[in-house]
């Protein structure tokens, strides 16, 4: 395997690890796995519908986030603002602000890349 592949995540083998690992807050096994990092750069699979708690339990987080849709629908909540998210669709939240995904689809999966330093990048 070259070293692109090998640094290329593959989107139905990250499925295939999901539910990720058990933990306090995801008994069931965590929604999201990381796909690549580097530097500030990190990138996960988000799959709300795996953990089966029927609800994203995100809390704010260091580093801004954006946010790709990968397959189905939703509604993302940002602080006071609630809108609907469907695949294709591309989404910036600010480093902590509080945000989460409600009223997904169960086929919902986001990919989610973290970038920049704690605190957000500043204008």
């Amino acid at each position: 395997m070259n070293a692109l592949a090998a640094a290329t995540p593959d989107l139905h083998r990250l499925l295939a690890g999901l539910p990720g690992p058990v933990s306090a807050d995801y008994p069931h096994g965590q929604p999201f796995v990381q796909a690549l990092s580097h530097g500030s750069l990190r990138v996960e699979l988000f799959v709300p519908a795996t953990s089966r708690l029927g609800r994203d339990i995100q809390s704010p987080h260091p580093q801004d986030e954006l946010y790709v849709i990968q397959h189905g629908r939703a509604r993302l909540r940002v602080g006071d603002h609630c809108g609907p998210v469907r695949a294709g669709d591309l989404r910036l939240v600010r480093a902590g602000v509080a945000h989460r995904f409600e009223e997904f689809s169960r086929d919902f999966a986001t990919w989610v890349v973290f970038f920049g330093p704690p605190g957000g990048e500043r204008p």
